[in-house]
């Protein structure tokens, strides 16, 4: 008694919860049946790092090809939906530090971690009747990344550069984490 008991309230709570439209984050679509097409013109960069805004705009057209069924093209005449944004600041501050002994003795650290946050202005619009469809002006993306280890310098700074020392590896991260949460947002309407 106790075991039919069980499986019948089990069967209750899974009926519940898939009727309560539940579903795996990036695996949905709000957007209007009538869009098949985003045009993903450039980003604007108005923060002062070199070609933030052309790694950030390619891992969104791959991260939409990837994880959606929308066809994606430039040129904002050529799509049902557009969809343009602004870089408007990248900040990065270390969070983790090694320290080491430098030959005349002095101890010298070298931050391991960095805190990367850019904050973006998002819109999504319906090109033939310009419905906004998403509108965010405060698109914040956060994220922890480590450092790739070698000996401390005795300049540490906690500025975009020291975290860009790794060069296009710590960018294409970066940009494809970002590109992951705002497909996710545009298309799931968070």
């Amino acid at each position: 008694m106790k075991r039919a008991i069980c499986k019948a309230a089990l069967l209750s709570v899974a009926l519940a919860l898939s009727a309560c439209g539940y579903h795996v984050a990036g695996r949905s679509n709000s957007l209007p049946k009538s869009i098949h097409v985003i045009a993903v013109p450039a980003l604007e960069n108005k923060t002062s790092t070199y070609k933030i805004e052309q790694k950030l705009t390619a891992a969104t057209i791959h991260e939409f090809l990837s994880k959606t069924n929308f066809r994606v093209v430039s040129d904002p005449q050529n799509g049902d939906a557009v969809l343009t944004g602004r870089v408007l600041s990248l900040e990065v501050v270390p969070l983790l530090f090694q320290s080491a002994s430098s030959t005349s003795g002095s101890t010298l650290a070298q931050a391991t971690a960095m805190m990367v946050t850019m904050r973006c202005e998002v819109t999504l619009t319906e090109r033939d009747n310009d419905k906004v469809l998403y509108h965010t002006d405060n698109f914040v993306f956060r994220n922890e990344y480590q450092l790739a280890t070698s000996a401390p310098s005795p300049n540490v700074r906690g500025d975009v550069e020291s975290f860009f020392q790794e060069g296009e590896p710590a960018l294409d991260r970066m940009a494809q984490d970002f590109a992951t949460r705002l497909v996710a947002a545009v298309t799931e309407n968070y």
